[in-house]
């Protein structure tokens, strides 16, 4: 990591931690690396940590190199609407959050991402929209009932660690008009909503294949 920090990158670090004293550990070595970190108690990115966010700051927060701290929510389960979620982030602090496009099949718009750029404490922050590149999700939008019995063969096995994940040929052709190539991919929906990034997932499907 440090040889992309040495090249002027941020490094954001997601520690699972199963107490709140690993937590604090986690954040105090990641800072003393120069990195960027989240610690959080639960491995499916369900909840907000209790607690203020560490180096907490008022400040207007425009790209990812002014980042001090990150909220890793990718699993709103907890919610039962856009409209919570959007309160539950609002009261935070974190200077950025990396999130889905989705809750309960409903895509977030450009005006509720723009109401997530507002920190509680005055300042602002950016969105990030998470998007699995290596992977099929079988609750996706673009996701085929067909493909429960017959799937493509770009679609390779199931994730055993992550239940209706499936390893794709991400070369394919297919794969990548869903994703970022056609006028209504993955991609668009995400710049529609107007995300200041996407975190992509899965970009160490290669290895996988090379195996």
């Amino acid at each position: 990591m440090n040889v992309s920090k040495n090249s002027g990158k941020t490094i954001l670090v997601t520690d699972y931690c199963s107490t709140p004293s690993k937590m604090t550990t986690a954040y105090q070595q990641n800072f003393s690396n120069g990195y960027v970190s989240f610690a959080t108690p639960d491995r499916n990115l369900t909840v907000i940590p209790s607690g203020n966010p560490y180096n907490m700051n008022a400040s207007v927060i425009s790209n990812l190199a002014q980042v001090k701290n990150f909220l890793y929510l990718v699993n709103p389960l907890n919610y039962s609407s856009k409209s919570a979620f959007v309160n539950a982030i609002t009261a935070t602090n974190y200077d950025a959050i990396i999130m889905d496009l989705f809750l309960n099949g409903e895509t977030f718009t450009a005006s509720e991402i723009n109401q997530l750029r507002n920190k509680a404490n005055g300042g602002k922050r950016i969105v990030i929209c998470y998007m699995s590149i290596g992977e099929a999700e079988d609750y996706r939008y673009y996701w085929n009932a067909a493909w429960q019995t017959s799937k493509p063969n770009w679609i390779a096995a199931e994730n055993p660690d992550w239940q209706a994940n499936f390893k794709v040929k991400y070369w394919n052709e297919e794969w990548q008009q869903i994703i970022y190539k056609d006028s209504d991919s993955y991609l668009n929906k995400i710049l529609t909503a107007n995300f200041d990034g996407v975190y992509l997932d899965i970009i160490d499907g290669f290895e996988y294949f090379e195996q």
